[in-house]
């Protein structure tokens, strides 16, 4: 039952909640952590398809009380925790040994991190209570909710229907738990608990922020601000596609959903026309004035009657006449900052829009907008020029740089190859201890054990692998043991017939490496793509590369797998 009064006693009330919870949750926490890989298997399957029995039911629930977003993309949302997270988590080891390090005789060995503290927004609320539910449940760690005073119900349900699986499935009573009588108060002693391990904060900049001061290592969350640059070479009409599906979405509620436009001049016009017959509407001055004092407080935030409503709702309370199905409205801005209020996150259906000479100048109109509280977050390029996507990814203060697809979708790995999540971290640009998507493997410690590899030792009886004979290369004074180790396991494994091994980081260029190779004293490559990479593998060559050399993604991966670069110093 959720207490929904209120009264001098409240927070009171709220705090010793807090305290109860964090108790009972160490018990369950000492049961749990001795399950097997296979029973916490069989709770986290339990509980992910009893959430997705409910994803109807939950996000139409969300919307009733929040009064944020649209059904059918919460639907989409839960459905995304509950079976596509779950399908990236479920073959995650996280019980026993979890990985052999063979060749430096180290063992590694998971440990629950223990009682984990998760506040839920009421942006996001029930995708996020399902997500943070099965990755600490999967990390053998007991959770305990604090839901968003304005999403409490659903929140709620969430809760009971996967403790209620996870029961029934045999899991230790209390695994999951949630505060009913929730304040700030409250929230804050549930994060200061002696109890509570670790915390998963999701919300609003104060709130990561007392998550941060709570003593506790904490996973925050900062805001978006996400900017989408379209580059001349891009596909316009798939760009502006992507862009407004993004930006749709929910009614732009995930904080990693475009915020801004960047266009270059040249096709700008194009660019218009491409939004506008895709449903969009351009503001006029007049427009853009009205809507601003509707949608900005005088505290420079989203105003919160306005979150996550329709383009065409938010028009009628600026009183704009727009068309009929209009499904964004775009703001054309000359800058950004406090005196620009539409270049901020915005949380709903509307764009700013920016005009640049070329890609130089759109890479200093995105760090801006970054910067305008997005830092470490999510922005996007458009574009089919290799050469300026590398640059974006090496000079952007984002710490996931999408390439041809919308933000929302592809910063939590729905349609891009990053770890599905629904916490993305900021690093250090956003205040963040991590740039990652949060996963089970953020929630555990690893333990490892370390055999000693001194070459006066053995300790084969543990490790099962083929041990790597003596090859001369030389006295020792000539290599240090790292690059000696490494050009000792190439010779060998070139012995048996093998020309690369495995995949590694580009091969150092020592004094020691020049004596032995001679031909690889190159000049490092300026620009290197995937069909360079191919020729070199063809004609059994190396290419040189520093710090400076510009790479493809492509080239990259493929030069890894065998071994192709030469990294000079």
């Amino acid at each position: 039952m959720v207490d929904l009064t209120f009264g001098p006693d409240r927070d009171l009330t709220s705090i010793h909640e807090a305290r109860l919870l964090a108790n009972k949750a160490i018990e369950a926490q000492t049961k749990l952590a001795e399950y097997s890989q296979e029973q916490v298997d069989i709770l986290v399957n339990a509980m992910a398809t009893a959430a997705t029995e409910q994803a109807q039911a939950v996000a139409q629930m969300a919307v009733e009380e929040t009064g944020y977003g649209i059904v059918a993309d919460k639907v989409k949302k839960n459905l995304f925790a509950s079976q596509n997270i779950y399908e990236f988590i479920r073959p995650i080891k996280t019980v026993g040994v979890i990985r052999r390090l063979d060749d430096r005789k180290v063992i590694e060995i998971a440990e629950p991190f223990g009682v984990v503290a998760a506040v839920i927004p009421s942006t996001n609320p029930t995708s996020t209570a399902i997500y943070k539910i099965l990755i600490s449940i999967k990390a053998r760690c007991a959770i305990i909710l604090s839901p968003h005073p304005s999403a409490i119900r659903c929140i709620t349900q969430v809760a009971e229907v996967m403790a209620d699986a996870a029961r029934r499935a045999n899991a230790p009573e209390g695994i999951i738990s949630w505060m009913k009588t929730v304040t700030l108060e409250g929230t804050q002693e549930l994060m200061k608990q002696r109890n509570v391990a670790v915390i998963l904060a999701t919300g609003g900049m104060g709130l990561v922020r007392a998550a941060y001061s709570a003593g506790k290592p904490a996973y925050g969350v900062g805001p978006g601000n996400a900017p989408a640059y379209i580059e001349s070479s891009a596909d316009i009409s798939t760009a502006v596609r992507d862009i407004m599906a993004g930006k749709t979405f929910d009614n732009g509620l995930l904080c990693s959903s475009e915020n801004s436009v960047v266009v270059d001049k040249e096709i700008a016009d194009e660019v218009r026309s491409q939004f506008i017959s895709q449903q969009a509407h351009f503001l006029s001055p007049t427009e853009t004035s009205a809507l601003t004092k509707v949608l900005v407080t005088s505290d420079n935030v989203p105003n919160p009657q306005l979150v996550g409503r329709s383009a065409s709702k938010l028009a009628q309370q600026a009183n704009i006449t727009v068309p009929d199905q209009t499904r964004v409205l775009i703001a054309p801005l000359t800058g950004v900052g406090k005196n620009h209020p539409l270049s901020m996150e915005k949380l709903c259906p509307v764009l700013s829009f920016y005009t640049v000479r070329d890609w130089q100048e759109a890479c200093d109109r995105c760090k801006q907008i970054l910067k305008y509280g997005g830092m470490g977050h999510t922005m996007a390029i458009h574009s089919t020029n290799e050469k300026i996507i590398l640059e974006f990814g090496l000079k952007k203060p984002a710490f996931r740089v999408l390439v041809n697809t919308p933000t929302s979708h592809g910063s939590i790995g729905l349609t891009t190859g990053l770890d599905p999540s629904l916490t993305l971290g900021c690093g250090g640009y956003g205040g963040n201890i991590t740039s990652d998507n949060i996963t089970p493997r953020h929630l555990l410690n690893i333990k490892r054990l370390a055999y000693g590899i001194d070459s006066g030792k053995k300790n084969s009886d543990v490790f099962s692998s083929k041990t790597i004979p003596e090859v001369s290369l030389g006295s020792p004074s000539t290599l240090h043991s790292g690059h000696s180790l490494s050009l000792r396991i190439g010779e060998f494994l070139a012995s048996r017939g093998y020309r690369k091994h495995s995949k590694t980081t580009p091969t150092s260029l020592t004094d020691a490496h020049r004596e032995l190779m001679p031909e690889i004293a190159a000049t490092p490559a300026e620009f290197v793509c995937e069909e360079d990479v191919r020729n070199a593998i063809k004609e059994t060559r190396n290419i040189v590369i520093n710090e400076q050399s510009i790479v493809t993604p492509a080239a990259r991966d493929l030069a890894e797998q065998y071994n192709v670069f030469i990294q000079k110093e």
